[in-house]
């Protein structure tokens, strides 16, 4: 009797120990409840707690979750009320699109006590914002910019969710989210040969782009050329005129000096003039009896410009 007793008593420790020992994985973060009142978040390793169910310990693994919703989903996050195929929004002008949505999230550690009182509804609760939010996105714009932009939504989405659960106190953050669009399978060819069309649009006007910005550097270049070489020009024809007038400066006070010494200087020097002047006449043969060149009013021997020597 006293061993049977024993026995029983070994029992009632082991397994009052085995009730309020829990060992938390380094993946999780533990939530004790005492009474359905969070008392506690122990950090990963052994707890002991209050045995026989007077702790209630909830180890929530923090690993990324996902949340998927539209065409492909197979969640009870769906709208049961929907009129139209789940996973086909509306957009502004009056067309179908399929979409679906996956939607990572983490939980944040810093707010593991809220995650743990609305873990149950976490998912359902962000596929339903999710839902919503990307049904306001597609409703107000038109099928061609839904298909078209369709990259853009990914970072909005995230954002805006994380904006619109915020109230909730899900204790979540929510991480990124992956989107794909596709027109209905009846009108698919129909858009996608208007896809590859805006394609072409946009690789001849890329083309163009291109043609006009080489045409432009192009004019660029031959613009600064001509003005480098007219800068050129102009300083040799600056650096000719002031070599001329210094020249001529030079002439006019040498004259001046000799028109001191020698007031007949300038006859000299209008006698030269006509010397090589009427050398140059009778080598083109234009120096004749001045007979030809008496007219009304006397003498003229003045014919320019002067004609080339004849054979």
């Amino acid at each position: 009797m006293k061993r049977l007793l024993l026995l029983l008593l070994l029992i009632v420790l082991v397994n009052t120990l085995a009730s309020a020992v829990t060992f938390v994985q380094a993946d999780e973060r533990a939530v004790v409840r005492r009474f359905g009142r969070i008392v506690a978040t122990p950090s990963p390793g052994l707890y002991i707690g209050l045995p026989w169910g007077m702790d209630r310990v909830d180890r929530i693994p923090v690993r990324l979750r996902r949340v998927t919703l539209g065409a492909l989903s197979t969640t009870e996050d769906e709208l049961a009320d929907s009129r139209i195929p789940d996973g086909q929004l509306l957009t502004g002008d009056h067309n179908l699109v399929n979409v679906q949505v996956e939607i990572d999230y983490r939980v944040d550690e810093t707010q593991i006590e809220k995650f743990a009182l609305q873990m149950d509804q976490a998912d359902r609760l962000i596929a339903r914002v999710g839902a919503a939010a990307l049904a306001e996105w597609v409703a107000g714009r038109s099928v061609d910019y839904v298909l078209l932009r369709k990259a853009e939504v990914p970072g909005w989405l995230v954002d805006e969710l994380s904006k619109r659960i915020a109230p909730y106190d899900l204790g979540v953050q929510i991480e990124n989210a992956s989107v794909s669009m596709s027109p209905p399978a009846e009108v698919k060819r129909h858009f996608d040969a208007v896809a590859e069309a805006q394609t072409k649009i946009r690789t001849l006007v890329n083309q163009a782009e291109q043609r006009a910005d080489s045409d432009l550097r192009a004019a660029a270049a031959e613009v600064y050329n001509m003005e480098k070489l007219a800068s050129a020009y102009a300083r040799e024809q600056n650096l000719a005129a002031q070599a001329e007038a210094g020249n001529f400066k030079k002439r006019l006070t040498q004259f001046r000096a000799l028109q001191k010494q020698n007031p007949d200087h300038l006859a000299g020097i209008w006698h030269d003039e006509m010397t090589r002047l009427y050398t140059r006449m009778r080598q083109n043969g234009r120096l004749d009896l001045l007979d030809n060149h008496i007219g009304p009013d006397g003498l003229d021997i003045t014919q320019l410009p002067l004609l080339p020597k004849k054979r």
